[in-house]
């Protein structure tokens, strides 16, 4: 495993794949990152760029254009490459009235990159998953802690499209190891809500709800919880993984600890106590009236009063992993949108 130095990492421009990105470069691989559209390339070098210890190791940076629904170019951008880390997978910030609209990027973006990777003798992967392809399952008994042996279900009628769209596309990736390329070295990273700073201004879709709370709009906040991760844990699973011959084959949740949104509101009000920040509950009912007209809170309802726990153990010991304290990561992530305007 310690051989491979070439990655071809799709996705390139999310905010979970920017930090993979620099670690890899750190680590000194080469990295060629796929983009929907070559005017993004510029955004990820200038991202990566003023955190590289080494400033020529950006020339081992170099970028293809890929998108998830064609296969052109896929098998091209493959070739040559040691390992593919596939990241790239619609995250929207809302909940699409149409599932398919992100269940097909998804699932069809992934076999098209296994598929890539076997055509060029790509054997190693690493793949991005989510607990969302873990938690999500009705009949469970209250306080359960959720492990990789988890499994959310597609057919239970409260799953959402997203937690559908990464348990299919996960599911898809062990099916074509499993049936079309037994020697193919597959490892998947399952995140909880990603938080912490990003590389740029270009903010992860979960890092909306920090800013929610740091503006101070809503005169309550809805008891929704997160099992949450720092960003720059998660991408160093993946470079780990790379290297780990005892990841393959498995599962790895990421997730440092677990926090109702007014506990948030509270570690950020402590922090920033001349923001003015919300941090008392709304009422439950009070939040299901107001998603009636309300797209936001009509994404709320579901996960009110919900907690869902997640164990990491085995992320622990299999990659000598130390998570970054949710409250410390969640004030990072504070820090940065401040102190770059973006609240």
């Amino acid at each position: 495993m310690s051989a491979a130095r070439s990655v071809l990492l799709t996705g390139a421009s999310g905010y979970i794949a920017k930090h993979i990105a620099l670690q890899l470069l750190e680590e000194g691989y080469t990295v060629r990152g796929s983009v929907r559209a070559t005017d993004r390339e510029h955004e990820i070098a200038d991202a990566v760029r003023p955190h590289l210890s080494d400033p020529a190791a950006e020339s081992r940076l170099r970028f293809v254009e890929l998108d998830l629904m064609s296969d052109s170019g896929w098998t091209e951008a493959a070739e040559g490459m040691d390992v593919l880390v596939h990241t790239a997978s619609p995250l929207p910030l809302e909940q699409p009235q149409n599932e398919d609209d992100i269940i097909r990027p998804a699932v069809d973006g992934t076999l098209r990159a296994l598929r890539a990777a076997k055509a060029a003798g790509i054997t190693r992967v690493v793949l991005t998953s989510s607990i969302a392809a873990v938690g999500e399952s009705g009949g469970m008994p209250a306080g359960r802690i959720y492990d990789e042996s988890d499994w959310s279900d597609p057919d239970w009628p409260e799953i959402t499209p997203y937690a559908k769209s990464k348990t299919l596309a996960e599911r898809a990736a062990w099916d074509f190891v499993r049936t079309q390329a037994p020697d193919m070295h597959l490892t998947v990273i399952n995140p909880g809500l990603v938080i912490g700073p990003p590389l740029d201004g270009h903010i992860g879709t979960s890092l909306a709800l920090v800013q929610r709370i740091l503006r101070a709009k809503d005169p309550a906040v809805p008891n929704i919880g997160f099992a949450l991760v720092d960003v720059r844990d998660i991408a160093a699973m993946h470079v780990r993984a790379i290297a780990t011959p005892q990841s393959i084959g498995a599962r790895h949740l990421g997730v440092s600890g677990f926090l109702w949104f007014p506990e948030m509101a509270a570690v950020l009000a402590a922090r920033y106590p001349d923001r003015g920040i919300v941090t008392r509950r709304a009422p439950n009912a009070a939040v299901r009236m107001l998603a009636q007209v309300d797209s936001a809170a009509r994404t709320a309802v579901p996960l009110l009063d919900i907690r869902r726990e997640f164990t990491s153990a085995r992320t622990r010991e299999v990659f000598g992993m130390d998570f970054i304290p949710v409250d410390e990561a969640l004030c990072a992530t504070a820090q940065f949108l401040i102190e770059n305007g973006l609240v």
